[in-house]
């Protein structure tokens, strides 16, 4: 067994994805930097309300409730951000190609055919009357 993090992990499954500890690794960071999002986040926002609340008088109840949602939504937008690069970097460590790489497959193709008819004015058309231009 492989110790990986908290949890164990069997030998052969550790030696058929060698990238797993990176990437748990990375999964780490991710929920660790979303933990400290939450309350930094938490923390600012309440501090500022408090400053608000000098002008305008509302219950300190409502000043909670909003810094924790307004942590809430900043933790999850910076570990899904972070846990989709984690994606990614485990993608690239089992296939060695990145997520976004098309190649030269039929995408790729009627993408540059796209923007070669955004490139040459007047084609797009000359093309759609029927009137074919070879470049």
């Amino acid at each position: 067994m492989v110790t990986l993090g908290l949890s164990r992990v069997d030998e052969s499954v550790a030696a058929k994805h060698p990238g797993l500890g990176e990437y748990a690794a990375c999964q780490s960071n991710a929920f660790m930097k979303g933990v400290f999002t939450f309350v930094t986040g938490t923390g600012v926002t309440f501090c500022l309300q408090m400053f608000i609340q000098r002008k305008f008088r509302y219950p300190v109840q409502w000043s909670v409730l909003m810094a924790v949602v307004a942590g809430s939504v900043a933790s999850y937008g910076v570990t899904r951000v972070e846990s989709q690069k984690c994606s990614n970097l485990w993608l690239f460590l089992e296939t060695g190609q990145l997520p976004g790489d098309t190649g030269t497959g039929e995408r790729a193709c009627r993408q540059q055919e796209a923007e070669v008819l955004v490139l040459v004015p007047g084609v797009l058309g000359r093309q759609a009357q029927g009137t074919h231009v070879i470049g």
